[in-house]
């Protein structure tokens, strides 16, 4: 092998572990202090050989981060890869009138840094502007210190820094030069970019028709596209399965970055991969260096990222009044949870009653969870539900308002108030296999006859597994539960598959029920509902009734049942009882008159 052939492998070595031009790290920093103390020198460097210069990755006692290669000890240490001492740099003849004699630099000792395949990246070295020489102890000590800024360097980014399938440098290598950037004086604003390919269904659906190697197919090709695009002199990130990370050149403006990395964007493909379609959306994150911890940097940009999902754009800058809706989720995911587990005492349960049209007796209830925060105080069920739906907290959830919903109804019916409670369960609450079971010994606890119990569920949370959801519906019908379908009419379900549901109600939702009066349309398209839903042997009620001229449409329509602020807001149990009891006078007035 040539010699300049094997100079040429050496520099592609360095190279390739990205190190020139990199900001100062403290863990090489750290070394490099123990060699210069360990010497009693003022001088000390990891230095590493360019083509035509020595760079300094770290350095204590000089100004300047670079100088010439050309008569540079440490050139020498690189290709030889051997530990170089120069007692009297004045009187050695080739490195006289090097850089560093005619600043006054007398003693060198250099050990060099050698990758496992026997490159020379350069040396740890220590200087001083006095000529002297060094112990055997001295050198020993001085190689384990190099071995040592090897180990770290390889570390770094050989073993566990570099994805296998992009072969791009990782999360945590992006976290580490944000953290370097960090340490850098520099007060220029930055832009961290995130590229996210697909969304999740989409690599759920590919993944699952074609097997994992899809995704490993389209994170190559992706890393490919963003590395061309990025140039030889800035670096692209593997962050997450199929997100990507790089930063913007320093002083750029995010707004007309934005216009900028569109074109990445577009570079993309977006259904090359076995015809399965993909839509990458890229978020930008400003920051100042220093001033932002590296985890939550990224998280900006992968904020800015689901913006621009749930958007038009499919570039969008990080708005921290958009992201504060997302740390809000997470807080009161957070703290839900851990109220939850400390007993539910922050929660309660509330009651709004049921009517019934042609009689004006009310027929049962809704239980509704609610909560009182202690610092935020009361979270509307809107917010709060849909974030738990989502999360494993959606059982225990459930178990609680079963609980709880159940128990009050035990009483209700200890006292003769004969009374059916109906209570929402979710989608994920259908995946459960003791679902039934956990109910049926709820209802023997609290010693409540199984009809008196109604089950509430939206065409949505069904549909999620039809066939696992079925068999569930079937097994609670088969208890004896009553079973109701929730804002019905906003669902997905097909007229063919509600005739097999094992459901007693339809309950109707106020988004129809609200247009009613307005004109004919309104009206014959919830006179289309309460007939079916009649014709498929299904009680029908009216959700969010608010005003009697609905009230007395949906009565001539046939509809069964009422629920709304007409009759009554949600109440807790106490209010509930007495608006119960005045609710039967009223009824038992009339009948008399």
């Amino acid at each position: 092998m040539s010699a300049r052939h094997s100079e040429a492998e050496r520099l592609d070595a360095l190279m390739r572990l990205r190190l020139l031009d990199t900001p100062p790290s403290e863990t090489f920093d750290r070394i490099t202090r123990t060699a210069r103390k360990l010497f009693d020198l003022p001088i000390a460097a990891v230095s590493l050989t360019d083509s035509e210069r020595q760079w300094f990755k770290s350095r204590i006692g000089v100004d300047h981060d670079t100088i010439p290669r050309d008569k540079a000890p440490c050139a020498q240490v690189a290709e030889t890869c051997h530990v170089v001492v120069i007692p009297d740099l004045l009187a050695d003849p080739c490195y006289s009138t090097s850089l560093l004699a005619t600043q006054g630099v007398r003693f060198y000792a250099g050990a060099p840094l050698v990758t496992r395949d026997g490159h020379g990246l350069g040396a740890l070295c220590v200087l001083g502007v006095e000529p002297r020489t060094a112990s055997e102890s001295e050198l020993t000590a001085l190689t384990d210190m190099a071995a040592m800024v090897m180990a770290q360097i390889e570390l770094q980014h050989a073993f566990g820094r570099v994805d296998p399938v992009s072969g791009l440098p990782n999360r945590l290598q992006f976290f580490d030069d944000l953290t370097d950037l960090g340490r850098a004086p520099n007060d220029t604003q930055r832009i961290a970019v995130l590229v996210d390919l697909a969304r999740i269904e989409q690599i759920s659906n590919g993944t699952r028709v074609m097997g994992a190697g899809y995704v490993d197919d389209m994170v190559r090709v992706a890393a490919r596209t963003i590395r061309e695009a990025l140039g030889p002199d800035r670096t692209a990130y593997h962050v997450g399965a199929t997100q990507f990370a790089f930063l913007a050149p320093p002083d750029v403006d995010p707004s007309d970055y934005q216009e900028i990395v569109q074109g990445v964007l577009d570079g993309i493909p977006k259904g090359a991969t076995d015809g399965f379609m993909v839509t990458a959306a890229i978020g930008l994150a400003p920051f100042n260096p220093g001033e932002t911890e590296p985890s939550v940097i990224l998280r900006m940009a992968h904020s800015a990222a689901l913006e621009a999902r749930g958007s038009r754009d499919s570039v969008r800058i990080y708005s921290s009044e958009e992201d504060q809706v997302h740390a809000r989720r997470f807080q009161l995911l957070r703290e839900f949870g851990a109220a939850l587990h400390e007993g539910g005492n922050q929660f309660s349960l509330v009651f709004q009653p049921r009517v019934d049209m042609s009689t004006g007796d009310c027929t049962g209830a809704e239980a509704l969870m609610r909560w009182r925060h202690p610092l935020l105080g009361a979270v509307p069920p809107s917010e709060f539900i849909p974030i738990i739906e989502q999360t494993t907290l959606a059982r225990e959830t459930t178990h609680w308002v079963l609980e709880n919903a159940i128990g009050q109804l035990g009483h209700w019916h200890a006292e003769g108030r004969r009374l059916t409670l109906s209570v929402n369960i979710s989608a994920a609450n259908l995946e459960e296999p003791d679902l039934v079971q956990r109910i049926q010994l709820l209802l023997l606890k609290h010693r409540v006859r199984p009809n008196f119990l109604e089950l509430e569920l939206t065409e949505s949370a069904v549909m999620r597994d039809s066939e696992r959801s079925m068999w569930q519906l079937n097994a609670l019908r088969s208890a004896g539960v009553r079973l109701a379908i929730d804002d019905f009419g906003t669902g997905q379900s097909s007229l063919s598959y509600l005739q097999k549901l094992p459901m007693d109600v339809v309950k109707i939702d106020r988004s129809f029920i609200k247009e009613l009066g307005t004109g004919a349309k309104p009206e014959l398209l919830v006179n289309s509902m309460i007939i079916l839903s009649h014709e498929l042997d299904y009680r029908v009620v009216g959700e969010g009734v608010e005003t009697a001229d609905i009230a007395e449409i949906l009565r001539q329509l046939g509809c069964d049942e009422a629920q709304g602020y007409l009759y009554a807001k949600p109440m807790g149990a106490a209010e509930f009882e007495s608006w119960l009891s005045a609710s039967s006078e009223r009824i038992s007035h009339r009948i008399a008159s």
